[in-house]
């Protein structure tokens, strides 16, 4: 059985390697034949065995242009060669368990992991989702058609994809976290004890920051100093055994 990861970089925020970092993991956690998929507007740097396309066309304001909004194009069809159900995953993830479980969930539905700070509101978080491609194409030609009616509309793609869809299913709630929602003790306790890993998680999702490189070396880059208060982490070893 084969089964297809895609990832999207642009921009300078997520180089190369966040790409090969992605494709070692998926190779460590499938026993399947997993292939990666990569758009991206600059494939230097990126391992051979990575599948590389252009991002794909989309009628996108300046404004949103560079923000998730463009994660919106991947709902269009055709989509590169693919085919059936992919999984999407955002560069800054860690992979820590097998994903092949996200494959044989409700197949030919679209699954995403619950928005950890909106439970029970039925929206996803888009760091992690399977999706049939083309299934779904009207998420991408109504925004594509009207994109300015969408933005006044909602507040980030995630809203609008949880809001138009037709079909969501959410993953098991112990398979996806969040670093920060999820892992991170809360307030002080943030500061006395190291994010644990639980055994059943799968994914874990460094969704705004800490990024991976830093939650590993205890850094959590703040802008008002202030902040500094309550916004701190740990080092984190085993960021470091999964992430490479």
């Amino acid at each position: 059985m084969s089964q297809t990861v895609i990832c999207i970089k642009w921009g300078s925020r997520y180089g190369a390697d966040y790409v090969n970092r992605l494709l070692s993991m998926i190779r460590r956690q499938s026993a399947r034949d997993t292939r990666l998929v990569c758009f991206t507007d600059n494939d230097t740097g990126i391992d051979p065995a990575v599948a590389v396309w252009p991002l794909p066309e989309i009628n996108i304001p300046e404004r949103v242009a560079w923000l998730p909004w463009r994660k919106i194009s991947l709902w269009q069809a055709p989509l590169a060669d693919l085919t059936g159900d992919v999984l999407f995953l955002d560069l800054d993830v860690v992979i820590t368990g097998s994903i092949d479980v996200f494959f044989d969930y409700e197949p030919g539905h679209f699954c995403v992991a619950e928005n950890w700070t909106q439970r029970g509101q039925k929206i996803g978080n888009t760091s992690c989702y399977r999706f049939p491609v083309g299934k779904h194409a009207y998420i991408f030609d109504d925004f594509n058609r009207d994109p300015e009616a969408v933005l006044a509309r909602y507040r980030v793609e995630q809203h609008y994809i949880s809001d138009v869809i037709r079909d969501m299913h959410f993953w098991p709630a112990d398979w996806c976290l969040s670093f920060k929602h999820s892992l991170v003790p809360v307030w002080p306790m943030n500061f006395l004890y190291t994010p644990p890993l639980p055994e059943t998680a799968r994914v874990i999702a460094f969704t705004g920051k800490p990024d991976p490189d830093e939650a590993v070396d205890g850094v959590w880059p703040v802008k008002a100093p202030w902040k500094r208060l309550y916004k701190h982490v740990r080092p984190t070893p085993w960021i470091a055994e999964y992430w490479r």
